[in-house]
């Protein structure tokens, strides 16, 4: 039986280079393999999926109100799909999530979703939500805090590197704007990037 798998990690753990390693694993052997992303995502080039490490590869650009169950429906009737692969999958609407699940049980067809737990609030992100509830097999995708432990949780940043504590759960940024952290760190909004401010001022102040 095929099932949803969701990889889930804080912010710049390399999701998307594990996915786009786990495509090209399935197209080394001969098999298809479809990406999703979500429109909402402007970081790069709409319709692709791209790596920090410059990996990239082209993808499905879906909106919120997409039914995936139906546009891979679509596309297996041109080829034979052996997965389908998402993007920043906490994106994901309630009823999307329960769509790729229709994926996995009516079409037979693995789904590796990957994203984010929760955002800089430390609220779970919708689709994440029913991910999690859902998902046959969930995957942590770990990645490290600046003090050394392992980062569970995500905060956004200004551009002096201090904390922001309200707004929008929706704000699209990389690493100027957001930070893995450990519960800890997450409490006392203590960042790398504030902490480096502050040594450089010190610095600045003894020359």
């Amino acid at each position: 039986m095929a099932k949803v798998y969701f990889y889930y990690s804080a912010m710049n753990a390399g999701k998307s280079t594990v996915l786009l390693q786990s495509s090209h694993n399935y197209r080394e052997k001969g098999m298809q393999t479809l990406l999703l992303t979500p429109a909402v995502d402007s970081r790069c080039q709409q319709g692709v999926v791209a790596s920090r490490i410059g990996l990239s590869e082209l993808a499905y650009a879906f909106q919120a109100k997409d039914d995936l169950l139906a546009y891979v429906r679509r596309q297996q009737q041109d080829q034979s799909l052996a997965c389908v692969l998402i993007d920043e999958a906490q994106f994901l609407s309630r009823d999307q999530v329960f769509q790729i699940t229709e994926i996995a049980d009516r079409l037979a067809i693995p789904v590796l979703a990957y994203g984010l737990r929760t955002d800089f609030r430390g609220e779970l992100f919708p689709g994440s939500q029913y991910l999690l509830a859902w998902a046959d097999e969930l995957i942590e995708i770990k990645t490290i805090c600046h003090c050394g432990r392992k980062a569970t949780m995500n905060r956004r940043i200004n551009a002096q590197g201090d904390v922001v504590w309200d707004g929008e759960q929706l704000f699209i940024g990389g690493n100027e704007s957001y930070v893995s952290v450990c519960r800890k760190h997450f409490k006392t909004g203590e960042t790398r990037e504030k902490k480096d401010k502050k040594l450089c001022s010190n610095d600045t102040k003894r020359d």
